[in-house]
C-alpha cells in the first residue's frame, strides 16, 4: 500500500492533556486542580496562525520560545487567544474540576489521585469520540518531570484507554509542550478554565474565548460537603 494511501485512512483524533494547579493538598497549594483536554482532527488549522504570531510577537521585541499562559505577558495572551477564538468551533474542550478541600484525604498521593481525575475526564472524551466515528486516538502530555507521576500518568490513560475502548487502537507520547502546539493550545484552554474557577473574581474574559467548545466542564465533588483542611 502507498504512502500516500495510508495517510487518508480512517479518522484519527488527535487528544491533548493538560493540568492546572498542584498536587498539594496543604493550606499552601492551589485550592482547585485542572484537568482539561482538547480534541480535535487534522488539519489542524490554527498551527500555522500561531506559529505566524509567535514570530510576529518575536519581531516585536518580545522574547518568545514557545506559547505558555502561565508566564506569558497579558499582551501575549491576548493575541494567542485571538488565534484560538477564531478556530474554536474546529475543537472539543473537556474539563474536570477538584475541590481539593473536597478531596478524600485517602486520595492524596499521584498514584490514587490522578487516575480517579483522568478516567472522568476521559469517559466524556471517548464517548463523544465514539459518536463522531473515531477509529483511531493519539494522546499527548506534557513531558512529565517526576518518575512516580509520569507512571501513573501512563498507567491511568492505558488503563482508560484499554477499558473505554477496547476496539480502537491508541497511541500515547509525552512530549515537550514547546515542541507541540497543540499542548500549548490545551495549555491556554485549561488555564481559561482554571482561572474561572480558582480566582476568587471569577476570572471570566479569557474562559469566553474557548466557553462554545467546551462540551464537558465538571466539578467531580461538588456535592461532596465535608471540607478535609
Amino acid at each position: 500500500m502507498k504512502v500516500e494511501q495510508m495517510m487518508f485512512l480512517g479518522k484519527t483524533a488527535y487528544v491533548f492533556l493538560d493540568e492546572g494547579g498542584n498536587f498539594d493538598f496543604s493550606d499552601k497549594g492551589t485550592s482547585w486542580f485542572s484537568l482539561t483536554s482538547i480534541t480535535k482532527y487534522r488539519p489542524f488549522i490554527c498551527y500555522n496562525s500561531l506559529i505566524s504570531k509567535r514570530y510576529d510577537l518575536i519581531e516585536s521585541g518580545i522574547e518568545l520560545e514557545y506559547f505558555h499562559a502561565s508566564h506569558d505577558r497579558q499582551t501575549t495572551r491576548n493575541e494567542v487567544f485571538g488565534s484560538i477564538k477564531k478556530c474554536i468551533s474546529k475543537m472539543r474542550v473537556d474539563s474536570i474540576l477538584v475541590n481539593k478541600r473536597k478531596t478524600d484525604p485517602q486520595l492524596y498521593s499521584v498514584e490514587k489521585f490522578y487516575p480517579i481525575v483522568l478516567y472522568y475526564l476521559l469517559y466524556n472524551v471517548f464517548n463523544g469520540m465514539i459518536e463522531e466515528g473515531a477509529d483511531n486516538i493519539i494522546v499527548f502530555t506534557d513531558t512529565i518531570p517526576i518518575q512516580r507521576k509520569r507512571r501513573s500518568v501512563s498507567k491511568a490513560i492505558k488503563e482508560s484507554l484499554a477499558e473505554m475502548l477496547p476496539r480502537i487502537p491508541y497511541r500515547m507520547f509525552h512530549h515537550e509542550s514547546k515542541s507541540n502546539v497543540g499542548l500549548q493550545i490545551a495549555d491556554y484552554c485549561n488555564w481559561a478554565i482554571y482561572k474561572k474557577w480558582e480566582s476568587d473574581r471569577g476570572e471570566l474574559r479569557p474562559y469566553r474565548v474557548v466557553q462554545k467548545a467546551i462540551r464537558s466542564e465538571h466539578d467531580i465533588f461538588a456535592n461532596r460537603e465535608t471540607e478535609y483542611y
